[in-house]
């Protein structure tokens, strides 16, 4: 089994204390003992490898990091534009989709969205979702983990769409699939996932003036919370991300 991963906020060699949050975790959830391994990583890409030295109470430890590495960035990237599900979906596609190697996450008020994130509310959702990927991309043993940015409007998407090297909505009655479609071999990949209520004509008028092509999965139809997962795999193998 890989060693367990670890959140603190700067990576080096030499003893680190790993307490808080982090340290309760390790301590009366691992239940780590001395000598055994652990990665500790700032979710930026920078990884400390090393062995736990000592424990003290229920809450601390000290790791001795003896190996730094650095996850490169990843390319090319993968976005993937979220169109707000019901209920605790929304964490369920944030946390699949990190496991499975998302680079970006973007919350997406669509039109036919039930939810709607709205002020205190929106905060604490936004709130979920970068805590599900924190916690997915330690699961996972990710050493640099995926930004969940600001819920974007049709518009935002639109820019952001506009901007990348290969722009897709998935669509099921999109002509192109998505597994024959020519990708790039570096630069931004942004995937529209739409609500279960579809994406509207007007939306899929906007993003196709922004350069996004319509392609399709397969013959069956996902649900708005495993379709991210599902297209971006198909992705990350195809561009070899995966090999």
């Amino acid at each position: 089994m890989t060693a367990p991963v670890f959140l603190v906020e700067d990576v080096r060699t030499g003893t680190v204390i790993l307490d808080g949050p982090e340290g309760r975790h390790a301590v009366s959830v691992r239940r780590l003992r001395v000598g055994e391994e652990v990665v500790l990583t700032d979710g930026r890409g920078a990884g400390g490898y090393g062995t736990v030295a000592a424990v003290e109470g229920k809450d601390r430890l000290d790791v001795l990091v003896t190996e730094l590495r650095e996850e490169p960035e990843p390319t090319p990237r993968i976005t993937v534009v979220q169109a707000l599900p019901k209920g605790d979906r929304g964490e369920l596609a944030v946390e699949t989709m990190t496991e499975t190697g998302v680079d970006a996450i973007v919350p997406w008020a669509a039109a036919r969205c039930i939810t709607q994130w709205k002020g205190e509310r929106g905060a604490k959702s936004l709130a979920k979702w970068r805590s599900t990927a924190r916690e997915a991309g330690k699961q996972s043993r990710r050493l640099r983990f995926p930004e969940v940015a600001e819920a974007a409007t049709t518009k935002q998407v639109a820019r952001l769409l506009a901007e990348a090297d290969f722009a897709v909505v998935l669509h099921e009655e999109g002509a192109e699939p998505l597994a024959t479609a020519q990708l790039p071999v570096s630069g931004d990949i942004v995937l529209v996932v739409g609500p279960e209520g579809g994406v509207s004509p007007e939306e899929l008028a906007a993003f196709a003036e922004a350069g996004a092509r319509p392609c399709r999965l397969g013959r069956s139809v996902l649900r708005t919370s495993t379709a991210g997962t599902a297209a971006s795999a198909l992705l990350l193998g195809r561009t070899g991300r995966w090999s």
